[in-house]
């Protein structure tokens, strides 16, 4: 749950913000034919993301990279022509629309278009990733993360709707104008830093390597190792602005600056404040719950999980020999065994509850590779994907499960053979 809730908020965050705040300014410049503009780049940039979602889900084709890279050129380009359309026409309420405005109205429906066209596609492929065990869509293990995707989108839209009320009301219109071209063009620091980057570790002609580097490229070494490596910068930025602007509405709505003609007017126009206030103040409790879903929820959820140290055994030619009466205190117990190789292999061992038969595998799974499991509350669990294992099943093949390893009973102990071992090298290598 905690991986969905942290990624889709990572994922959209910087998207819904933009995205809002476009819609609010075409709204105020041109009213619902500014509004019809932006929500039809919306529904273009929805149906065009379930497309594409459906052809990876759907095909084995690789071709993310592809489209990432023409997406990151029309972002770059729809964000300089938005950006200066929007910083000469994006000052006087209720203009009349023109052919300037017609462009501006759509350098922004083409740019909320794009936007969500980049991020959208992976969201929407969440739910058919989940890990489910192989217990099917109705499971625990598939209603648990569904459950954090659901929330993620669930406080976005109502970020969304909140961001944008107060997005309404800033004055002048400028100011919110001056906002949103800021976030657009720290967006498009990022996105042209993506879109060069590929180019320039192609560009084998002018003598660039595939790592760039501050001393052999200066500054455009600079902005494609920023963009490449320390993406959650600019969403940070776009956090700061947005949080600008609901502190800028909340003051704004602090006191009545219209005139009012009679004491219940004034009550309605401190009860109208009050309301935009309110609207702020939630906008900006979602602003909170954001930061801490990319800090606490996130190092949390992906923190690493130092391994139990391997327990001791007895080797007898080509035998391995573990004492029963150390592993059956219902515990995970984890061994291990370095080739000539120099690879540490590593097995579990662990007492299936109500028998006499023990959960035996290799310390690696199909799915999720080497990582390993460690025990949490009396439970077996993947440090990778945290999916808790079924300790009845441990010791059959499928899913997240540990990969089987033979082993038999005799005087006591349970005896591997060493060929086994060896042979589970490759998982570790």
């Amino acid at each position: 749950m905690l991986k969905y809730l942290w990624t889709v908020t990572q994922d959209l965050f910087v998207v819904v913000t933009l995205v809002t705040w476009i819609h609010a300014v075409l709204g105020r410049l041109y009213g619902k034919a500014g509004r019809r503009f932006n929500a039809a780049g919306i529904i273009v940039g929805v149906v065009a993301s379930a497309a594409l979602a459906a052809v990876k889900g759907t095909t084995n084709k690789i071709i993310s990279s592809h489209w990432n890279h023409y997406i990151f050129a029309a972002i770059s380009v729809l964000s300089l022509l938005f950006v200066v359309f929007c910083l000469i026409f994006g000052r006087r309420e209720d203009s009349e629309k023109g052919v300037c405005g017609t462009l501006l109205s759509l350098f922004g429906a083409g740019l909320s278009a794009a936007h969500i066209f980049y991020a959208l596609p992976g969201v929407m492929l969440y739910p058919f990733n989940f890990n489910t065990m192989g217990e099917g869509y109705l499971s625990a293990y598939y209603m648990t993360r569904l459950a954090g995707w659901l929330l993620a989108l669930l406080l976005l839209l109502v970020y969304s709707r909140t961001l944008y009320i107060c997005a309404l009301h800033i004055k002048p219109l400028g100011t919110l104008s001056a906002l949103l071209c800021g976030g657009v063009l720290v967006n498009l620091f990022y996105s042209g830093g993506r879109f060069f980057a590929p180019w320039v570790t192609r560009a084998k002609w002018l003598k660039w390597p595939v790592r760039y580097s501050k001393e052999s490229h200066a500054l455009i070494g600079n902005w494609l190792s920023i963009t490449v490596n320390h993406s959650m910068v600019f969403i940070w930025l776009i956090f700061i602005l947005a949080a600008a602007s609901l502190v800028i509405c909340f003051v704004q709505n602090t006191k009545v600056t219209e005139p009012w003609d009679n004491p219940a007017q004034h009550r309605k126009l401190r009860a109208r404040n009050r309301s935009r206030r309110r609207t702020a103040c939630v906008a900006f409790a979602g602003l909170i719950v954001f930061v801490l879903c990319l800090t606490a929820v996130k190092g949390y959820d992906t923190r690493v999980i130092e391994l139990s140290a391997p327990e001791t055994y007895t080797v007898e030619g080509d035998k391995i020999l573990v004492p029963m009466d150390e592993v059956n205190d219902f515990h995970l117990h984890r061994f291990e065994y370095k080739t000539e190789n120099g690879v540490d292999v590593r097995w579990i061992v662990v007492r299936k509850p109500n028998s006499a038969a023990y959960g035996v595998g290799l310390d690696a799974c199909d799915v999720c590779g080497n990582a390993g499991y460690y025990e949490r509350n009396g439970l077996v669990v993947c440090r990778r994907c945290d999916v808790v294992m079924n300790t009845s099943t441990i010791g059959f093949k499928g899913g997240c499960n540990p990969i089987p390893l033979s082993y038999e009973v005799a005087d006591g102990n349970l005896v591997f053979a060493l060929s086994d071992i060896l042979a589970g090298e490759k998982e570790f290598k």
